[in-house]
């Protein structure tokens, strides 16, 4: 399928780093610019190049001293081998892949990306370049002068390999001043199995048939943000409950969850912000589980995941219990019949936790390359349980393997719905 080419400029990055006293980083993780102000102190943080690997994110760091880092729980071996080189570049020359912030296992063989545009290379691309912008030093999501809005939504089988193209898709992202696509979902009570794709910086959540093909509406409006029933404030996610109601986590500028009805109309919302628990800083992702638990992660750490509960009203959800409070960076969530897992950096992790908020285990991602990752912004499961996790710094979607000795109880399912 032929593809729209464009021309972009550079420019250098300067990162300021002032490393007496007190910090201020001015970090962005894939969404908005935040501002944290982090006290060292040696009886917290006992290793500050493993604090700076985290939050600079550079995309040349292994965490150092991961394997003693602050991850909770059982430490485990991971269950799963990565495919080294899965993902076959396709685009023209000069261009990788951007960051792949959003992915989607419609079946084992059709693997659907959403990533934030592709890649402008530095010329001449060095020999043997394995396709990938982090091989080259890139972190894809700093150097936004170096990303061109193309390409953004395609699918591709079980080896990777490119099937299409959805280029006629591309005005979507377009014009957009921030990372754009956040996240995919599919409603599992839909015949249809519509794709719902959430785009930050425009403020909206649009709706596709599955084949790509069409866009079948538009909830938002573009580049007007607010907080009444049809305006978002960077939306991150949607989750689906099986009576037909539908959540949109609007998450970044006004930390809520709203409840839609099955045709979109408006029935309430809950949550708000502050570090109490049951509230928000930054909502990042959520999920539906058994018996009316939602899931609603905070991407600041401070509540961690909260637990929801539904009622008899359809617009009322009662708070149960904050899981996991703090982690670092919690970034997506599957939830399977009795626990679910989450990702989370310092270190990057798969965190499982029990519905009563007790860790199951941990098992690390590896942060070196060829095969390691800056962040896994967001994972899928297939029908026959390979795992994919999408990076949105390194730029590149890698598959997982189980291995073939792996611990059922330490694999990750599809996530649950109500058959």
């Amino acid at each position: 399928m032929p593809k729209r080419r464009r021309t972009g400029s550079l420019k250098s990055i300067t990162l300021p780093l002032n490393c007496t006293g007190p910090l201020k980083f001015d970090i962005m993780e894939g969404d908005i610019r935040l501002l944290f102000e982090i006290q060292i102190m040696q009886t917290v943080i006992k290793n500050f190049s493993a604090l700076v690997a985290v939050l600079f994110i550079l995309p040349s760091a292994e965490l150092t001293g991961q394997e003693n880092g602050n991850a909770r729980g059982r430490i485990v071996e991971s269950p799963y081998e990565i495919i080294s080189g899965w993902l076959e570049p396709f685009q023209e020359d000069g261009f990788a892949f951007g960051g792949n912030s959003a992915i989607w296992a419609e079946t084992s063989d059709r693997i659907i990306i959403n990533q934030r545009g592709e890649t402008l290379l530095p010329s001449p691309v060095p020999e043997n370049f394995p396709g990938f912008a982090g091989a080259l030093g890139i972190n894809v999501l700093r150097e936004v002068d170096r990303r061109v809005w193309q390409n953004c939504l395609f699918e591709v089988n079980a080896d990777g390999q490119l099937l299409s193209v959805w280029d006629h898709l591309d005005y979507l992202c377009e014009g957009a001043d921030g990372p754009g696509p956040e996240r995919i979902r599919v409603n599992p009570y839909d015949p249809e199995r519509k794709l719902w794709i959430v785009n930050q910086t425009h403020h909206e959540i649009h709706v596709l048939s599955n084949d790509g093909s069409r866009l079948i509406a538009t909830y938002g409006e573009r580049g007007v943000a607010g907080d009444d029933a049809y305006h978002y404030g960077s939306p991150q996610d949607v989750a689906f409950l099986p009576d037909g109601r539908i959540l949109v986590a609007d998450g970044l500028l006004n930390h809520r969850v709203i409840v839609y009805d099955e045709d979109m109309e408006y029935l309430g919302e809950f949550g708000s912000q502050g570090d109490a628990p049951g509230q928000f800083n930054t909502i990042h992702s959520l999920a539906v589980g058994p018996d009316g638990r939602v899931f609603v992660t905070d991407r600041s750490g401070n509540n961690g995941v909260n637990l929801y509960r539904t009622t008899d009203d359809p617009a009322v959800f009662e708070f149960e219990r904050s899981i996991g409070a703090p982690l670092t960076l919690p970034l997506d969530i599957i939830v399977n019949e009795d626990d679910f897992w989450i990702t989370d950096l310092g270190p990057l992790r798969f965190i499982n936790f029990d519905f009563n908020g007790e860790i199951k285990a941990t098992w690390l991602v590896p942060a070196g390359l060829p095969d390691g990752y800056l962040e896994v912004h967001s994972f899928t499961v297939d029908s026959v349980g390979n795992l994919y996790g999408g990076d949105n710094q390194y730029g590149r979607t890698q598959k997982f393997v189980p291995k073939p000795d792996a611990d059922p109880d330490l694999l990750i399912e599809p996530p649950w719905y109500q058959q």
